[in-house]
């Protein structure tokens, strides 16, 4: 049960993330540079494959200049 919400969370964490970056209009490969990190290694994030730390999720929101919380936002709805 519990395996299936980190599922959960990092699916809908990953979708925001995916989600923010194609509204600004950056590639992929371009938001991984920003960051730091490999595009193959974004691209498991966004598709929720992966957990990431919360360090790597703070780089993520500065270099899509949006806050923490607009990634991690209500997600107390899906642990209950």
């Amino acid at each position: 049960m519990l395996e299936t919400k980190k599922t959960e969370v990092a699916k809908i964490v990953g979708g925001r993330i995916r989600s923010i970056r194609q509204s600004k209009g950056l590639t992929i490969e371009q938001l991984a540079f920003e960051v730091g990190i490999e595009y193959t290694q974004l691209s498991r994030i966004e598709r929720g494959r992966i957990n990431t730390s919360v360090f790597q999720l703070f780089l993520i929101s500065k270099a899509l200049d949006i806050s923490f919380s607009e990634i991690t936002n209500d997600l107390t709805d899906v642990l209950v």
